[in-house]
Formats: C-alpha cells, structure tokens, sequence
C-alpha cells in the first residue's frame, strides 16, 4: 500500500493512507482469529483444572437448558408465559 507522510501544525509526521482495500477487515479478522487459534491450542494443556471446570459448568448449565426447553414445550405457550408472571410477581414482591 502506498504511503505519504503529511506534517501537521506540530511539525509531526503523520501516515496518511493513499489506498483503502474493502478486504483489509476481512483480513484482519483472519489473523486475530488465527492468533486467538494458536493460543488456544498453546495453552490448552497448561491447566486441567480450568479445563475440567469449564467443561463441567458448561454440560451442566447445557443440561438445565435443555431440561427447561423440554419443560417449556411440554407445558405449551400460554402455561409458560402464566408461569413467567408469577415468577415476576414473586421476584418484585420479594424485592
């Protein structure tokens, strides 16, 4: 990419950009997304403990939800937004 320097009042150079390419965002994007990769992978072994945590908390709350899902199916739409109300209603009384 071609480059001139202008100077401003200070006297500073300043990098002005003679060409602007619509692809630089996307390139962009495929090297964070290749560094944040490299990390991963670097330190995937580093830490069992996080690992095992992560793991643990993610199939559990990935349980609940689908656990509340099938309930919210089963019960059909108006049971469910009845039960948000009353949910609500206790939340802001208690409140």
């Amino acid at each position: 990419m071609p480059e001139e320097y202008i100077k401003d009042k200070d006297g500073m150079k300043i990098r002005k950009l003679v060409e602007l390419r619509t692809t630089t965002a996307k390139e962009y994007e495929d090297v964070m997304l290749a560094r944040v990769e490299e990390f991963k992978n670097k330190n995937a072994d580093k830490s069992n403990f996080n690992n095992f945590f992560q793991n643990t908390l993610v199939s559990t709350f990935g349980s609940l939800l689908d656990i509340k899902l099938g309930i919210d199916k089963s019960l059909g739409e108006e049971n469910v937004k009845k039960i948000h109300k009353i949910i609500e209603n206790i939340l802001l009384f208690g409140l």
